[in-house]
């Protein structure tokens, strides 16, 4: 590994770099720096911030600190965007600390509008908890991990998934010290483990995310085929797939510390902590496939003060870029922010010491938190020589609405985030008016419109307008077929909620040709192939709608040959739909010797007394009859 470049090397760098990054800095990015968190003066440092912050539905910003009060246990913080800091909580209140301590994973809001986060030790028997905590500081404990079965030990808070429940990573469990990836309820006493890492598939896993898909992507620091991290994927039921092995420097990167985040592309984004070109780290995209691009490797020398080392992940910005920071690198190893497109194009945007040294802190370890107003927030750490600040990055990006669940069907609420929220006058899904509810300044709820079609959400008040910093997706419903059954060729006509975006139909697992009559009605036609008693699906921008009945796929007959035959001569069947072909008849009598060749072919034997007339083919879908006759002659 190569080594981190040095404090004093970074001094001597500092003035004969000043040009090349005033250069990278052309565009002007405001840092300013808005609170200043008090010393720890049980050892003379700062406060060591390093969990994720969140915005609440009053407009403020949430978040943890994992080791302050006398105790070392921990608290939860509000703040405002200009900078008043507020305790709301403060861990081990309770007997032997059952209420938690060490909270450093920070907070994530969930639809309730309530926080949600985790603490590293206290509760039952100081294996940590995860916890429901209010806006005015009342906690309620949801779980208490027992250092067995259950995992233990979480860094990272949960995150609320689609189906309303809490999902997690942890670093120990009992089966093994790789980690693990659980569920937990919103109500109390309920969690369950849905993976064991076995370091194979990944060790020390981070917080993964639901992707649109609906399945959960995560990188976890060690483990794997070289054993320095992978890429990976788990389904809400719990099956884990590996995405992709790291191999390290000069390559692909190593020990990936940050969280993914889904890009617009529906590609996912990340950071590695070592490895790539220079052995400084890297930031790569990767295909929900796995398949993996490298996008910028870190490389700080002398004629370069680019960042080295990031220990967080990417924020996806309004704009569709991506935003982080690096522990170390630029001038005096301060680390810096950055910007990078989904192209690579990658952009220093403040470093966070100058040439005059790091009155503005340094070591910024909170992974950047975009708010409403369009700027990002953070903090430094590191200790007293330039303290551990709050502060704000304003690149230029206006306001924009934040969905808090961006997925649901047609009825389904929906919670916008955002300001000036007073004034508005209309909410509108991709063009489609909606009902909606203003609750304060800066939170609205809103309802899915019928005929809404996936994509950005509106908010209008009287002096501006506000969109998504992401699409809503509408996910699509159905609710009936007509015919429940048919033959390859047939018309079915699908009725349900929300089709008009319509991509993919499939009727018995095979791809149908489909027309799109309107947002309530699709009519596809019955592919060959089709397996008979499977759903179908229709796929949209939102999702995919499987119906609730099964298709009965009925068999056909197209041809035969010969035409005639003697008692015992193989005939030839085509036509479709065969597979699973119990029963074969020749003017009504039963062949006893056939056999199914293909879906759409079967070989028979003309059977002793056969008549001359149809020959039908009988499937779990139905029975085939020939429209022509075979002829048995003598």
């Amino acid at each position: 590994m190569k080594p981190i470049l040095s404090l004093a090397l970074n001094r001597k760098l500092a003035v004969t770099v000043v040009a090349c990054l005033m250069a990278t800095l052309a565009s002007a990015q405001t840092y300013t720096k808005l609170y200043a968190y008090p010393e720890d003066t049980r050892n003379d440092t700062g406060i060591g911030l390093a969990g994720f912050m969140t915005q609440g539905q009053d407009g403020n910003i949430y978040g943890t600190i994992g080791d302050d009060e006398s105790n070392a246990a921990g608290s939860a913080f509000k703040m405002t965007t200009a900078g008043h800091f507020t305790r709301i909580y403060a861990f081990c209140a309770l007997t032997k600390c059952a209420d938690g301590a060490g909270p450093w994973g920070g907070l994530t809001l969930g639809l309730d509008g309530d926080l949600y986060g985790t603490t590293t030790s206290g509760g039952k028997v100081g294996a940590g908890t995860v916890f429901r905590l209010t806006s005015t500081g009342t906690l309620t404990t949801l779980w208490s991990f027992d250092n067995g079965a259950d995992a233990g030990a979480p860094w990272y808070p949960p995150l609320q998934g689609l189906d309303g429940n809490f999902y997690g990573s942890s670093n120990t469990v009992y089966a093994g010290d790789y980690g693990a990836f659980y569920r937990v309820a919103s109500t109390p006493n309920s969690e369950k483990v849905l993976v064991d890492f076995n370091y194979t598939n990944g060790a020390d896993p981070n917080l993964p995310i639901q992707g649109t898909d609906g399945n959960f992507y995560g990188t976890a620091v060690y483990g794997g085929t070289s054993k320095i991290g992978v890429v990976y994927k788990i389904t809400p039921g719990g099956a884990i797939t590996v995405l992709h092995n790291f191999a390290g420097y000069p390559k692909d990167g190593a020990s990936p510390q940050g969280v993914l985040v889904q890009g617009t592309d529906g590609n996912f984004y990340g950071t590695t902590y070592q490895g790539g070109a220079n052995n400084y780290g890297t930031i790569f995209k990767i295909t929900p496939a796995g398949v993996l691009t490298l996008l910028h490797s870190f490389a700080p020398s002398s004629t370069n003060l680019d960042g080295a080392n990031p220990q967080t992940g990417l924020v996806l910005g309004s704009d569709g870029n991506f935003y982080g920071a690096t522990v170390i690198g630029g001038y005096f190893n301060g680390g810096l922010l950055y910007k990078i497109t989904p192209a690579g194009k990658f952009t220093i945007l403040h470093s966070l010491c100058s040439t005059s040294g790091c009155a503005n802190g340094f070591y910024p370890r909170t992974p950047l938190v975009q708010h409403t107003n369009g700027k990002f927030y953070g903090n430094t750490s590191g200790n007293s020589l330039g303290g551990s600040y709050f502060y704000s990055l304003d690149v230029g990006l206006k306001g924009f609405t934040k969905l808090v669940n961006w997925a649901g069907k047609v009825g389904a609420t929906v919670d916008l985030l955002g300001q000036g929220f007073t004034g508005t006058t209309g909410v509108s899904f991709n063009g489609v008016a909606a009902t909606f509810k203003n609750v304060s300044d800066t939170y609205i709820t809103a309802t899915v419109p019928a005929g809404a079609p996936s994509g950005t959400v509106t908010v209008t008040t009287f002096t501006s307008t506000m969109t998504s910093n992401r699409a809503f997706l509408v996910v699509p419903q159905i609710k009936s077929f007509s015919p429940a059954g048919g033959i390859v060729g047939a018309s079915v006509v699908i009725t349900g909620v929300s089709l008009k975006q319509a991509t993919q139909v499939t009727i018995g697992g095979k791809t149908a040709s489909f027309k799109v009559n309107s947002d309530t009605q699709v009519t596809a036609t019955v592919p060959a192939g089709a397996k008979n008693g499977a759903k179908i699906t229709i796929t949209t921008p939102g999702g995919i709608a499987t119906s609730t009945a099964s298709f009965t796929v009925v068999p056909s007959i197209a041809s035969f040959s010969p035409t005639s035959g003697k008692v015992a001569a193989p005939v030839t069947i085509t036509g479709n739909s065969f597979t699973g072909a119990t029963k074969v008849t020749f003017g009504g009598v039963a062949a006893t010797s056939f056999q199914v060749i293909t879906d759409t072919k079967v070989d028979a034997l003309v059977p002793a007394g056969a008549l001359t007339g149809p020959i039908a083919v009988t499937t779990p879908g139905g029975t085939a009859t020939s429209s022509a006759k075979f002829t048995v002659t003598p």
